[in-house]
């Protein structure tokens, strides 16, 4: 049996693009089809010109697959319905699995929509090579936990997959295959919003220590599971280890939704951290996910004595009314705690705030905005709470018709900035009025920076020389992709200080300044242009 595992395409664009969050979970269905002794290839769609359509189409015609694989989240369903539709008209007719988010969190409609000879719901790597042994031998499907198919034309699910209790017995991911060293070749001296690299030539690698959420926000969806399970510190280090001496790595970034619900083992963390940074030229920087209500000094300076230079929190609100609407276990005093902390000790930050939940007011939308424009310095992201598929908040969007078409959600709104009326207490018009004074904050409160110099290198990218808004340190961040000389915006941390802000063009500046006049065009345009995009993606 052949089998191609194809990395959909994360942006819309048909050109080369490195600008992507690397696909972890992907990795791991790899290495595990792999230890098995399948025949598997892989093609990263990011990582060739043309299109979807075209880059497929020509590897389906090198070599007969029997077997294709591939998976996305919620946002990313334009992506594997093309992957889908290409596999499906070649003659050589391969199998077709779909696993992940987004099919783990509507898999009766993805089934029924996609039409995949297979799903993979939830934890996939057991499951998957179960599957793939059953459909060798030719044995009853059923007998396969934790997937979908058709049976006389009608959608049949399997019985639930258990949890995997000892996540140390998944072998690690295999990045090799999946492109890794060239999507390494290829960062630049700004990375995405939640990697921890500052370096102008970040090596950054991806790391699961935990998977699953004690906690059940109203907003999330952990298509994993919620059990809690960690992976023991010696195995997360030999995988440390060995991701430095094969990729030369000099940082990471945690995944975990929640880093560690014990301080003995995050103090833990960050001693084997330090050691491993010991035999390097530079210290490896790193980046986690903390609950505010453990954070204290002493754990902060100890995070960033072992390199952490970036935290991310789920602080989401600062009324304490909305917090318990979201079943969020924390307080608006354990976040303001988290926030001063957090910017004394120097350590970057990487938060939002979204409104509009079901118990939002003007009122505590005001708490929230208030708060914001007086202790957060711009750090903290703000913006509307999104019904993603399997979210409470979601399932409660089509109770009460604010969703009428799921399909359409996912396709054509789950990825923009739109916003979904699904207060209890709040009119269409208060959440535009709303939407517009958080426009307006924005604007005031966030640093939008303009580069003092800008160097063009040979292989267009630049060199910026900026000034921190913050510390006045000059940082300067090189090897920096820009399309548009008038449209760009980065965001960026100071090399000195930490703190984020924007490095934007003068025409940026101008869009943000007038956002709020602008958004219907903006609104139409990003409908059009997405689509177009999507076309010929």
């Amino acid at each position: 049996m052949e089998i191609l595992l194809v990395v959909p395409r994360f942006n819309l664009t048909n050109k080369k693009d490195y600008g992507y969050m690397f696909p972890l979970g992907l990795g791991y269905i790899y290495s595990v089809i792999r230890k098995k002794g399948f025949n598997i290839n892989c093609i990263n769609l990011n990582h060739y010109n043309g299109s979807i359509e075209e880059n497929l189409t020509n590897e389906l015609n090198k070599k007969k697959y029997d077997i294709i694989l591939t998976g996305n989240i919620g946002v990313g369903y334009w992506s594997v319905e093309k992957i889908t539709n290409t596999a499906k008209k070649h003659p050589t007719n391969p199998k077709i699995i779909l696993g992940g988010t987004l099919i783990t969190s509507e898999p009766t409609l993805m089934l029924k929509t996609l039409k995949p000879e297979f799903i993979v719901i939830g934890e996939g790597e057991i499951t998957i090579t179960e599957l793939l042994d059953v459909i060798i031998e030719n044995k009853d499907l059923n007998s396969v936990d934790g997937i979908g198919f058709f049976q006389d034309n009608n959608p049949v699910f399997t019985k639930q997959r258990k949890l995997i209790e000892n996540i140390d017995n998944i072998p690690w991911p295999d990045f090799t295959a999946l492109g890794y060293e060239e999507f390494l070749e290829n960062q630049s001296g700004l990375v995405n919003l939640c990697d921890s690299g500052k370096g102008d030539t970040p090596r950054n690698y991806p790391l699961m220590c935990s998977r699953g959420c004690p906690f059940q926000c109203t907003f999330c969806y952990h298509s994993i599971g919620v059990k809690y399970r960690e992976r023991t510190l010696d195995n997360i280090f030999e995988e440390i280890n060995t991701a430095v001496d094969k990729y030369k790595i000099n940082s990471l970034t945690l995944y975990d939704d929640l880093f560690s619900l014990t301080r003995e083992r995050l103090f833990e963390f960050c001693k084997k951290i330090k050691e491993v940074s010991k035999n390097l030229p530079k210290q490896i920087t790193w980046s986690c996910n903390l609950l505010v209500n453990n954070v204290d000094k002493e754990m902060l300076l100890t995070l960033k004595d072992a390199g952490c230079n970036l935290v991310s929190f789920g602080f989401e609100s600062y009324s304490s009314d909305v917090l318990k609407s979201m079943k969020k276990p924390i307080t608006p005093e354990k976040i303001k705690n988290a926030i001063k902390l957090t910017k004394e000790v120097k350590i970057g930050i990487q938060a939002n705030f979204i409104f509009g939940d079901i118990a939002e007011t003007r009122k505590t939308a005001k708490e929230t905005l208030d708060f914001w424009k007086n202790y957060c310095d711009g750090q903290v992201q703000l913006g509307f709470i999104q019904p993603y598929p399997g979210s409470d908040i979601y399932k409660r969007c089509i109770q009460k018709g604010k969703i009428k078409d799921k399909l359409d959600f996912i396709k054509n709104n789950l990825a923009h900035t739109n916003w979904i009326n699904m207060t209890d207490n709040m009119t269409d018009q208060d959440i535009l009025d709303l939407k517009n004074e958080i426009l307006k904050t924005r604007w005031k409160h966030t640093k939008y920076i303009i580069p003092n110099k800008k160097t063009k290198n040979n292989d267009n990218t630049y060199n910026l020389e900026v000034s921190c808004p913050f510390c006045n340190e000059m940082s300067i961040f090189k090897n920096i992709p820009i399309k548009s000389n008038l449209h760009y915006n980065f965001y960026a941390s100071c090399k000195s200080c930490n703190m984020r802000f924007n490095i934007s063009s003068k025409f940026y500046r101008f869009e943000m300044k007038h956002y709020q006049l602008l958004d219907p065009f903006r609104k139409t345009f990003l409908y059009i242009h997405d689509n177009l995009k999507k076309k010929n993606a």
